[in-house]
């Protein structure tokens, strides 16, 4: 449900976004806005109820959507973009900063845009000043030779450690891009041995050799959308639900949780997928009486076989 002030912010940005491009498509400015056409047109027609005092007394705004065009005009007031707040440019200051240390894009284009963002913002640059993104370290010198493989368009075989199974494995990898996200570099690239688009975390990769061959990302591949979130789960993964104490609270705050429910007395249902239940066997046998597997029933059988053998090493 969007509320008012969110559709004021909207309506706000919409009608300058339409008057820098003279005439705009229905259906290309409802996808920049996230929002349906009807949603849109909605929009539209608040923004012809507004009166303004400029440039007359009083003047309502011209606009047209017809044919599926958008015109907007005699809105002088409001047609200059929307200033970023000091919050706002600090944070995009940060970003903008990571990504130029972990070379994600650009150098030149990212270095133009934080000087214009710095002189547009006034203050903001000095409170984005004091705050340090550390990424994870990369003392191998994987984040530079990745730079040297997308640069030249080479594919690169990494020795990569999977935690899940706990098995390093090799794989030829085809990059197409470098990724900051909370606070970790990863390369995103299609892998040749899964034959998908796959994330590696810098941190795990336990060797990279650049190779003499050309990179060959398959025009279908389709890059991750990280603002979704950084992994998103498959429907069909196995889904497990956990019941976890007050100290393994934790969980659903470092795995990605399909839900979490309070049960009472700091107990919580925790409910995520994944490929692989291993790790969560794992986890049960670690967290002991503070974890509860609820479902599936294989991964229950699995765990009190665990727990068995562990306690036969004693006996």
């Amino acid at each position: 449900m969007v509320t008012s002030g969110e559709r004021l912010r909207r309506l706000l940005a919409l009608v300058p976004y339409v008057v820098s491009r003279k005439a705009v498509g229905l259906a290309e400015t409802a996808a920049m806005f996230g929002m349906s056409e009807r949603e849109l047109i909605d929009d539209l027609n608040l923004a012809w109820c507004v009166e303004l005092k400029d440039p007359q007394p009083y003047c309502p705004i011209d606009l047209s959507y017809e044919g599926g065009e958008i015109v907007i005009s005699q809105a002088e007031s409001i047609e200059r973009p929307l200033r970023l707040a000091a919050d706002e440019a600090s944070a995009l200051l940060v970003a903008l900063r990571m990504l130029g240390d972990v070379g994600g894009g650009d150098a030149a284009v990212v270095e133009s845009v934080i000087a214009k963002l710095v002189t547009a913002s006034g203050g903001a640059d000095a409170a984005g000043a004091q705050v340090t993104v550390v990424s994870a370290p990369d003392a191998e010198g994987h984040a530079e030779r990745l730079q040297a493989a997308l640069a030249g368009k080479r594919r690169v075989h990494l020795r990569y450690y999977v935690p899940g199974r706990d098995e390093a494995t090799e794989r030829d990898v085809d990059p197409m891009r470098l990724l900051a996200v909370d606070g970790r570099t990863y390369l995103e690239g299609w892998c040749r041995r899964a034959e998908g688009v796959r994330l590696f975390r810098l941190d795990r990769v336990l060797g990279l050799t650049v190779l003499d061959v050309a990179a060959s990302v398959p025009e279908t591949a389709q890059a991750v959308d990280v603002d979704a979130g950084l992994f998103q789960p498959s429907p069909s993964d196995v889904l497990v639900v956990l019941d976890v104490s007050a100290a393994g609270r934790w969980v659903p705050e470092y795995y990605p949780a399909e839900s979490v429910d309070e049960l009472g007395d700091g107990w919580l249902r925790v409910s995520l997928r994944t490929p692989d239940t291993r790790w969560v066997r794992r986890l049960a046998m670690r967290l002991g009486e503070d974890c509860r597997v609820v479902a599936p029933d294989s991964l229950i059988a699995d765990v009190r076989g665990a727990a068995s053998a562990a306690l036969a090493l004693y006996e």
